[in-house]
């Protein structure tokens, strides 16, 4: 999760840990609600129920978060982007785990740089070989054991010199390639997270039904020797 976020802004890496420590709450959570309901223990079911009920109403928040600030979610993704790229080097370690997550990215969205090809034109060591290579994860070639990393030499290039438009790539933008898929995709996003929201508001009812079904003991009632 964090490895595109390495060379991110603060907000992008923040959010990463906000996910990593929802997760583990969730699994803290369901050992507490589990625990709660073997045992019959109130508190621990009251404390299920809280917590089902905060994580559902942060989902639903950060839904309306990125609704409504997508635009500045897309600029930023870009600038992030347009960095990783014009500093992709296959030699640099550093860089390798965010470098590996943008080849997987271009490989499956069958995409090429933010905007288009054209991106790649920045990259320094691309300048350095006067466009002569091109990013092997743009490739449209359809040949088996093809490598989706690292940069790849073009065949002939003329007079030892080439453009964007002469590499063998993807023309389409990620993007515009991430948008396609999203929209393609939308009505099982929108199941998963509406059979998510159900779930956790079933563990919401259930959990507090248990509660309330747990009696206390009155020992005002039982009687004195």
């Amino acid at each position: 999760l964090l490895a595109p976020t390495e060379m991110s802004s603060p907000s992008l890496k923040t959010g990463a840990y906000i996910l990593i420590g929802v997760g583990a709450l969730t699994m803290l959570m369901g050992f507490l609600g589990c625990l709660g309901a073997v045992n019959e223990i109130r508190c621990l079911l009251g404390l299920y129920f809280t917590c089902l009920m905060v994580i559902l109403i942060t989902q639903v928040g950060a839904g309306l978060v990125i609704y409504f600030q997508k635009e500045m979610l897309k600029e930023e993704l870009s600038h992030i982007a347009e960095n990783l790229i014009k500093n992709y080097d296959p030699l640099d370690d550093d860089r390798r785990n965010s470098q590996d997550a943008w080849d997987y990215v271009q490989t499956q969205i069958a995409c090429c740089g933010w905007t288009g090809a054209k991106d790649w034109e920045r990259n320094e060591i691309l300048i350095n070989q006067s466009m002569t290579a091109y990013p092997c994860s743009c490739s449209n070639s359809s040949r088996e054991f093809e490598v989706h990393n690292g940069f790849c030499n073009l065949d002939d290039p003329l007079n030892g010199t080439a453009t964007y438009a002469d590499w063998p790539v993807h023309k389409q933008g990620c993007m515009d390639g991430a948008e396609k898929w999203l929209k393609d995709n939308l009505g099982i996003i929108l199941g998963v997270c509406t059979g998510v929201a159900v779930i956790e508001l079933l563990g919401m009812i259930l959990s507090i039904s248990l509660c309330k079904n747990i009696h206390s003991e009155d020992y005002t009632k039982v009687p004195k020797s």
